[in-house]
């Protein structure tokens, strides 16, 4: 059955006979849990990015808990993170015992802010959670240089920035550990998954323990070992593996990576070209020292509101197009709303009110892209106030 006949999908996974095929042989092989194609998948992954260590996990959320408990993050200690963020980065640190401390963004970038971040630290503080947002870097430098100042855990979450580069490296080869997801809804997927980068060969190894209940020596060791080799529990762990049949898929998903950048990079290119013309809608700011890998197309109304992108929205759906409302403040959410209570930070307000995501994925077509433009502008121009004549 196809999902996405009648309508234009927010995203489709790119997924035909290469996946297909590769899963055949695993299934074949009898060894379907985490073992030996895992084991190239991280590989791979590492290769690409020029990082010495690659531990597969199940999600995203997984590999920042992971990466937050082998750098040294202690219960109760406070980790700064952008309010405009999924609420699995925030998951990740809490389960390694971390508090949250949301700081502001850049109005432009939609990152966490440096100015932000200097006026929310103090010294409780002991890490920060560098999101790198809807496919786009973070300014590396500064956080490098301030992290290093006051010696704090510097942790990259780059779920959805899978293949963005920041000065020409790819994220997850600046040297801090760094949680990419592999969901279906992020630049490659292994349907469900992630992997996180480690530059310390202890906290590499510790990682491989704990994804696999804190065992000493892992299933695929063992057997290679073909005797009795008795594995010990140090400490305890987590059953956080990916198996087999996931990084076989994976690994095909990479070796598309570079298509998969050329079509979001052409889409987005396009999209910005037909939008820039157009004074209600601003289209993504991108950095010079930044590659935008275009997990989303995100664009802002300046005059926008909630109201107002919610007629959007259901006029883009009333022509089976699939769009998303931008993200919205975590201090909001249930579970912060009593400890946050009154919390304002303005620049985070204005994307929640202002930004709204489009159609962007491999497969695409220009025709597509043609009918978004078109009824994204109907609609902008119905239920935007348009500034009056002199």
């Amino acid at each position: 059955m196809d999902y996405f006949a009648d309508h234009i999908p927010l995203l489709r996974p790119w997924i035909d006979e290469d996946e297909l095929n590769a899963v055949a042989p695993v299934l074949r092989s009898g060894w379907i849990t985490q073992g030996p194609k895992v084991h190239e998948f991280e590989k791979e992954v590492g290769a690409l990015v020029g990082a010495p260590h690659a531990v597969a996990v199940n999600s995203a959320t997984s590999a920042l808990h992971l990466a937050f408990q082998v750098a040294g993050l202690k219960p109760g200690d406070k980790v700064i993170v952008p309010a405009h963020t999924c609420m699995a980065t925030v998951n990740g640190f809490m389960l390694a015992g971390g508090i949250p401390v949301f700081a502001d963004i850049d109005r432009r970038t939609f990152n966490l802010d440096i100015a932000a971040v200097e006026e929310v630290m103090d010294g409780s503080v002991q890490a920060i959670a560098l999101v790198h947002q809807i496919g786009l870097p973070a300014d590396l430098d500064a956080f490098w240089h301030f992290a290093r100042k006051h010696q704090l855990i510097l942790v990259e979450d780059a779920a959805t920035a899978f293949g963005a580069r920041y000065r020409d490296r790819y994220l997850g080869g600046h040297g801090n550990p760094t949680a990419y997801s592999f969901h279906p809804r992020k630049m490659i997927t292994t349907g469900e998954g992630g992997m996180v980068i480690l530059w310390d060969e202890e906290q590499a190894e510790r990682a491989r323990r704990l994804r696999a209940a804190g065992a000493s020596i892992s299933d695929f060791v063992r057997h290679q070992a073909k005797g009795v080799l008795q594995q010990t529990y140090p400490e305890p762990g987590y059953n956080y593996r990916l198996t087999d049949l996931q990084a076989v898929i994976g690994s095909a998903q990479l070796r598309k990576l570079p298509k998969m950048l050329e079509a979001r990079a052409y889409q987005a290119d396009y999209y910005t070209g037909q939008l820039r013309v157009v004074d209600e809608v601003q289209p993504p700011y991108v950095p010079a020292e930044c590659s935008h890998c275009f997990t989303s197309y995100c664009i802002t109304i300046p005059k926008g509101s909630p109201e107002i992108i919610s007629r959007i929205l259901d006029d883009m759906a009333a022509d089976g197009i699939s769009c998303r409302r931008g993200i919205q403040p975590l201090y909001r959410e249930p579970y912060f709303q009593e400890s946050h209570q009154g919390m304002y930070l303005p620049n985070t307000e204005a994307a929640a009110a202002q930004t709204l995501f489009l159609p962007i994925f491999p497969g695409l077509t220009r025709l597509q892209q043609d009918r978004v433009v078109k009824t994204l502008i109907q609609a902008v121009r119905k239920h935007v106030p348009r500034a009056m004549s002199a």
